[in-house]
């Protein structure tokens, strides 16, 4: 059973756990993006979330404006797309603790769970695949329960970027940490693509109040 959250970030709870609503509000002008992994550890399976907001800034021209944030314990780089204002960012932590930075930078930007968006890896589908899908349960991954305890909801956007399992007799820890094979490389290109187009497009469609995603996924998607 969660803990109340603190008082401190009380405010940024304007919905709780069991109340996602399936026609959400459109988001603020500010939103929060998060891209989720193990700081440090470019190229591996689990921190696609993060390679995802790096083509994302490439695709905004900022790439070259991430700055340490020290109040969230994250880079930052922040831009104006339209009527949006994003905050993207990539936790200077582990994996398992990233949640605490997400909650931070929340409470540092003055932004609610429903401006939120977490990108991250997702075992249960196959590289090449992804899908934005709002609230719900970690489904075992540990960065989004992390997010999940640290801002006592579960009603974050996320986009789920598809790995795939191992086979064989490969653990599934060392297969996440592990780097994409070279094979991997040519589809890993486009999926980072289509996943900064795709999360683009939902975070614009939101703010102008016309995506009405319900509960659940929006759909798998997969690169040309």
């Amino acid at each position: 059973m969660l803990r109340p959250p603190p008082k401190r970030l009380g405010k940024l709870l304007s919905r709780t756990m069991n109340h996602c609503e399936a026609d959400p509000r459109a988001v603020g002008k500010r939103v929060l993006v998060a891209g989720l992994g193990n700081y440090g550890l470019q190229g591996t399976r689990h921190n696609v979330g993060m390679a995802v907001l790096n083509q994302l800034a490439q695709k905004l021209n900022i790439a070259d404006q991430w700055k340490a944030d020290r109040r969230c314990c994250a880079d930052v780089t922040i831009t104006n797309v339209e009527e949006a204002e994003l905050v993207l960012m990539k936790p200077r932590r582990l994996m398992n603790i990233n949640g605490l930075s997400v909650a931070s930078a929340a409470e540092t930007y003055n932004l609610g769970v429903e401006d939120i968006y977490l990108v991250h890896d997702d075992l249960e589908k196959p590289l090449g695949k992804m899908a934005i899908k709002l609230g719900g349960s970690a489904r075992g991954h540990n960065g989004v329960r992390s997010c999940i305890s640290s801002l006592h909801s579960d009603c974050m956007v996320r986009l789920r970027v598809g790995i795939g399992r191992p086979v064989g007799e490969a653990m599934v820890d060392h297969y996440v940490l592990g780097r994409f094979a070279s094979a991997e490389h040519e589809v890993l290109q486009r999926v980072l693509e289509q996943a900064a187009d795709l999360l683009l497009e939902h975070i614009l469609q939101r703010s102008s109040g016309k995506d009405r995603t319900p509960p659940g996924n929006k759909g798998d998607r997969t690169p040309h």
